[in-house]
């Protein structure tokens, strides 16, 4: 992969140096706090203020993530043929602007919950943007070899947000209530908007096709590589299944919390924030283990842990110590387990794609890892409504153990290291060449 400059630091840890990704880092610290109050104050508004059901909440939910589905191969190809910093900055500029309607709606008594549906899915256009043109823009800003150490950072700083994030929240909309809660999120996109316009390291302009490429050819580029090559298969299925699943788990326990538990708004804050400790946790030790273990049992161990832990959840009785333990327990081994995971296959994506194809291989794994989402708040809010909540987060948690099966069964578990070298492009594009090379 190349980068727009070969100048910087070259050692371990070398990146605390990086005054450009320093500006990267810092502006996305703020960002991701306010993100992880807008993930929960939404849908305590539509608890609170609303009353929702469980088929409501999942409609909300399933309205956050919808345009990973419909949208996200789309935004791969654009992001291919654009330089991927502007990109982010105007899709920061729209959700800074749609979460701050939010509590504007609330101040002028016109919000509704048919609003919130709407703002959510607006909201989750731009996020497509901004996580696409994001994880492509990173192996332009940094070397080869620090990205490992550049998403292990990323992701310590969004397990420190969730952390905070989430009893920040319920704090917030304890005393403000919901939607006026949301003005903090709003104000940390402004903050990294000043950050990402204070980069000045040239990003590399997008290469120049040698023909034009219809829209359609250019999405099924990107999803052959992702398809035919096993590893990155692999790990994009076993991430739609496990999402798929979250989204049922997080759309029913926020209910099961608040109406069958009796907690409060700090509590339920406090218990997802507490349990995200494990996060960083695992964002801190991600390098460590892979160097114990090698890169592929690394990855199982990481996904054994995330996929087993939630059935902790409906085992809990109750809200006495041992159910608060449990909670808490469940939680941070999936913040440990998924992090950790999240960073050696991201790095993996990011090494073994050839650069004009990386905007439309990270929107295909996201089209494959997060489409599941909105099925997923759809499927737990009807099942929350039909077998009750803890039956479902029972049955939900089965459903995370078959999400192991996907790398289980397939090469990655025999991987050493990162590949020395990105695969080919896809055989449509170079000559017949296969795209699972590595194989």
């Amino acid at each position: 992969m190349t980068r727009a400059t070969d100048t910087g630091p070259r050692h371990f840890g070398g990146l605390w140096r990086d005054a450009e990704f320093l500006k990267l880092w810092s502006g996305e610290a703020v960002s991701q706090m306010g993100a992880q109050v807008t993930q929960l104050a939404l849908p305590l508004a539509a608890v609170y203020q609303f009353e929702a059901s469980s088929t409501q909440l999942g409609l909300l939910n399933a309205a956050s993530f919808a345009p990973f589905l419909g949208v996200t191969l789309f935004i791969g190809v654009w992001v291919d043929r654009r330089r991927r910093l502007p990109l982010m900055i105007w899709s920061n500029t729209g959700r800074a602007l749609l979460v701050g309607s939010v509590p504007l709606c609330a101040v002028l008594d016109v919000l509704s919950i048919e609003y919130l549906y709407a703002a959510a899915l607006l909201i989750g256009v731009l996020t497509v943007l901004f996580d696409v043109s994001y994880q492509s823009y990173l192996p332009s800003l940094i070397r080869r070899e620090q990205l490992v150490e550049g998403n292990s950072k990323l992701q310590a700083t969004s397990s420190l947000a969730q952390i905070g994030g989430p009893g920040l929240a319920g704090l917030l909309v304890g005393w403000l209530t919901a939607p006026i809660a949301l003005l903090a999120n709003a104000l940390s996109y402004v903050v990294s908007i000043t950050g990402l316009l204070a980069i000045r390291r040239p990003e590399p302009a997008p290469a120049a096709p040698e023909q034009r490429v219809t829209t359609g050819r250019s999405i099924a580029e990107g999803l052959r590589m992702v398809l035919r090559n096993r590893y990155i298969r692999a790990i994009a299925l076993e991430a739609g299944t496990y999402n798929l699943c979250w989204m049922s788990l997080q759309t029913v326990f926020v209910l099961y919390a608040a109406r069958e538990l009796g907690m409060g708004p700090a509590t339920i804050g406090l218990v997802l924030g507490v349990g995200a400790v494990g996060s960083l946790i695992g964002a801190v030790g991600a390098s460590r283990l892979k160097e114990r273990l090698g890169l592929g049992r690394a990855v199982v161990v990481e996904l054994v842990l995330c996929c087993a832990a939630p059935v902790l959840i409906p085992l809990a009785p109750g809200t006495g110590p041992l159910s608060y333990t449990l909670y808490v327990t469940a939680f941070a081994c999936c913040g440990i387990g998924s992090t950790m995971s999240t960073i050696h296959v991201v790095s993996l994506r990011q090494v073994i794609t050839p650069a004009h194809l990386l905007g439309r291989v990270n929107a295909g794994c996201r089209f494959i890892a997060w489409g599941p989402l909105p099925l997923g708040a759809l499927i737990g809010g009807y099942l929350g409504d039909a077998v009750g909540l803890r039956t479902t987060l029972f049955a939900t948690a089965g459903g995370f153990l078959l999400a192991l099966l996907w790398v289980v069964l397939s090469p990655v578990p025999g991987l050493k290291d990162f590949p020395a070298a990105p695969l080919p492009e896809p055989a449509a594009a170079s000559s017949g060449t296969r795209t699972d090379s590595l194989e």
